[in-house]
């Protein structure tokens, strides 16, 4: 789906224009300076991980920020279900920016350092990530075994990169691979429904919101591990990456890219039940606005831009042989414009 938005130009950045131009077209009357085209190619994944695009987009945030340094920003829209297939469309050129899971992001960055070079130039929330149970006596990933399957959106997703930390620390780092050969491929969406059915032989599903939330409603439905508890706390979920090439090429787009999430953020913060309406709109979900409001004022849940606590993953991704190249901080795979702020 393509979207294109032509706010009103505001008086405030028509100012801003004027003193920051260099050359003698920055005095020239705005209706004489047609603001320039640019395009941005955004896939998108489902679930609450997507909320601040989807309020970026209904607030036109980046429309606007655009317009304030004199771009006219056309958005194509489209969604991907996975790190994996996200990954895939970032490398082959068919999308310029994305967001996906601190796995995969790790993984994108070791990949393409010194060529491509992605990397994240945002976070778009902090929230756990659970792996669910339906099988009686299963309360920790010690009581998996091989009668069981675990959906995951893909074998590189945040949840399986974090299932691998957590039997690396139960059994030892030689047996991180331990349940990769109990996992299910299948969307989130898909997921759910097979867990409650036991479709497929699904048995577990390291889920995220707003499903996980569903799920645990279902009868036989247990929690068996939480993100936070193998990573140590509250952990930044999700990424927003892209490339250096797109980033160079179009710095005055980067900038409302990365600004539009600051103002998504701070809308969603003091705007819970908006914002609610917002998800429920983009993803034509079914689910009781009164349960998304509630997920949003989760204690748990935060809509910050900030990275946190990221490096966790990333140092035993490297000590599993998983990632080539070691980060030494969060400041490797982040680009330098946001290294200012107290990250992790």
């Amino acid at each position: 789906m393509k979207l294109s938005y032509a706010p009103p130009f505001p008086a405030h950045a028509i100012a801003r224009r004027h003193l920051l131009a260099l050359g003698a077209g920055a005095f020239l009357p705005l209706s004489a300076r047609a603001a320039r085209p640019a395009r941005v190619r955004i896939v998108e994944q489902f679930g609450l991980t997507s909320l601040l695009w989807h309020v970026a987009r209904a607030q036109r945030y980046i429309e606007q920020e655009g317009r304030a340094d004199g771009l006219d920003i056309e958005i194509e829209w489209s969604r991907l279900s996975g790190g994996s297939a996200v990954n895939e469309a970032l490398l082959s050129g068919a999308v310029d920016v994305a967001h996906i899971g601190v796995g995969p992001t790790l993984l994108l960055w070791d990949r393409t350092l010194g060529r491509q070079n992605f990397k994240a130039f945002a976070a778009l929330g902090t929230m756990p990530q659970y792996l669910l149970s339906n099988r009686p006596g299963v309360r920790s990933i010690r009581d998996l075994t091989d009668q069981d399957r675990i959906a995951v959106v893909s074998t590189a997703s945040q949840q399986a990169r974090t299932l691998q930390l957590a039997a690396a620390q139960a059994f030892g780092t030689d047996q991180y691979a331990r349940f990769d050969r109990l996992l299910v491929t299948i969307p989130h969406t898909e997921a759910v429904a097979a867990l409650a059915s036991g479709k497929g032989g699904i048995t577990a599903h390291f889920s995220n919101a707003p499903f996980q939330y569903q799920q645990l409603k279902q009868p036989g439905v247990t929690r068996i591990l939480s993100s936070y508890d193998v990573l140590g706390g509250p952990t930044s979920s999700v990424l927003a990456v892209t490339s250096e090439r797109f980033r160079g090429a179009n710095p005055g787009a980067y900038r409302a890219l990365q600004r539009a999430l600051a103002q998504a953020s701070r809308f969603v913060a003091a705007n819970k039940r908006q914002a609610a309406e917002i998800y429920l709109r983009a993803e034509n979900s079914s689910v009781p606005p009164a349960d998304v409001l509630a997920f949003l004022e989760d204690p748990e849940i935060d809509y910050g831009v900030v990275p946190r606590n990221t490096e966790r993953l990333a140092t035993f991704l490297h000590q599993a042989k998983v990632l080539k190249n070691e980060p030494r901080s969060w400041k490797d795979y982040f680009f330098e414009d946001l290294h200012g702020v107290q990250g992790s």
